[in-house]
């Protein structure tokens, strides 16, 4: 009976004494909520009309030369049930010179999702498999002209349209291993493509598409490196765009490559470029290629981790459904009923949806509420839930396994 944060029909009363709610309808259109203090942001600013802005026009990133840059990637949406196809409707102003990427994933099983998603010119989109969640990322780049403004995102959760897309992403989510020309990406101080700043020693790598482009402090898209000449390997995650390209998704078979699906799968278009003079030797911006690097790696990574001294060749696997909770987003466990409410505590907070013993949710972050006690514990902490018919909604973290926060690491608002 259960669904994702979702609302079901109940008549008992719940274990912090609150009515159960009566049952929704599936989440099928939607409002992304471009204010939400749960979403993971980087050099975002909201203007006095709620719409969503770059925040400081001088930020940058290596993935995006020259061009000011904001990420914000909206909490978790719960479907309420399971659709592979969706239907994407933004409205923003976006000057010459400036653009907003637009891109979806969603997730069937806790702590996996499928790669992110763009909308095609109409705004319709597939993913690699049915889920029963999305998250909506929006990547907004400018220039000295202008910054793009947007006022309001809208999905439409479609009906699936075949099982022959769900197969093809099975075979490109299965884990593959490449040998691969590996760069050494320094840049400590610099910003990554998800609003990571990176340390020094840092553990991370870049590859040249954003459909794995995982969260910032996110592991839900990561690679494992082996280095031949020390025998040294290293998992790690992917937090940057790059290197030469952005939208070569190698790993993925010809017919789901987004640039370049006339190469062999594994071939990077750099690599291609630089040994073959494929696209006249050149990367997708016009840049004349200097090495075949088919990814970057960070500094911790290239020489604690890899023991590497020197750029080279390295042996990836492509994990791309590792991980668990993107976006800020984690798992927790009930281990008890009990009601979801509209806001942090229980005085004034009405019920909206329920958690169910040894069921599984996505949460977002936590936050300092109304203290309760229950079976001899007391706690003033809240976790945060996604709700399948919108919206989010609150849980004494007292009632899920794990820590006093429900295994929940983010606090909401930061």
């Amino acid at each position: 009976m259960l669904a994702v944060g979702g609302l079901t029909p109940v008549t008992a009363a719940a274990a912090d004494g609150g009515e159960r709610p009566a049952a929704q309808s599936p989440a099928a259109d939607w409002r992304v909520d471009l204010a939400s203090t749960s979403a993971d942001q980087h050099n975002t600013r909201h203007r006095a009309d709620g719409r969503l802005t770059i925040g400081d026009r001088r930020a940058r990133t290596a993935s995006a030369p020259g061009r000011a840059y904001a990420v914000y990637t909206a909490p978790v949406q719960s479907l309420g049930r399971q659709t592979d196809s969706f239907t994407v409707r933004r409205q923003a102003q976006v000057p010459s010179g400036s653009q907003v990427l637009t891109e979806v994933r969603g997730s069937a099983h806790p702590g996996t999702w499928t790669q992110w998603t763009a909308p095609d010119a109409g705004g319709r989109l597939r993913l690699s498999q049915a889920v029963s969640v999305l998250q909506v990322r929006l990547t907004l780049l400018g220039d000295r002209s202008g910054s793009p403004v947007v006022s309001d995102v809208r999905v439409h959760a479609d009906p699936s349209r075949s099982t022959a897309r769900a197969a093809a992403g099975a075979s490109a989510a299965a884990s593959v291993t490449y040998r691969l020309f590996a760069t050494r990406e320094g840049l400590t101080g610099q910003t990554t493509a998800n609003g990571h700043v990176i340390q020094p020693r840092d553990h991370f790598v870049a590859l040249p598409s954003r459909r794995m482009l995982a969260s910032n402090g996110g592991r839900e898209y990561q690679v494992r490196l082996c280095y031949a000449r020390t025998g040294r390997c290293e998992t790690a995650p992917v937090w940057d765009v790059g290197p030469w390209n952005t939208k070569d998704d190698y790993w993925n078979p010809s017919g789901l490559r987004q640039m370049w699906n006339d190469l062999p799968q594994g071939t990077p278009q750099a690599q291609a470029a630089y040994q073959n003079g494929y696209n006249g030797g050149r990367d997708e911006f016009g840049r004349r290629v200097a090495n075949p690097a088919g990814i970057d790696v960070a500094d911790g990574t290239f020489w604690d981790g890899l023991g590497m001294t020197d750029n080279d060749w390295v042996d990836v696997t492509f994990q791309p459904t590792d991980g668990g909770g993107g976006g800020g987003t984690t798992n927790v466990t009930a281990w008890a009923e009990a009601n979801v409410r509209a806001c942090a505590g229980i005085t004034g907070c009405d019920p909206v949806s329920k958690v169910y013993p040894n069921e599984t949710y996505p949460a977002n972050c936590w936050k300092t509420g109304e203290r309760i006690s229950a079976e001899g514990y007391t706690s003033d902490k809240w976790v945060e839930l996604p709700l399948r018919a919108g919206g989010v909604g609150y849980v004494s973290a007292i009632y899920l396994k794990g820590d006093e926060t429900g295994g929940v690491s983010r606090r909401c608002g930061t």
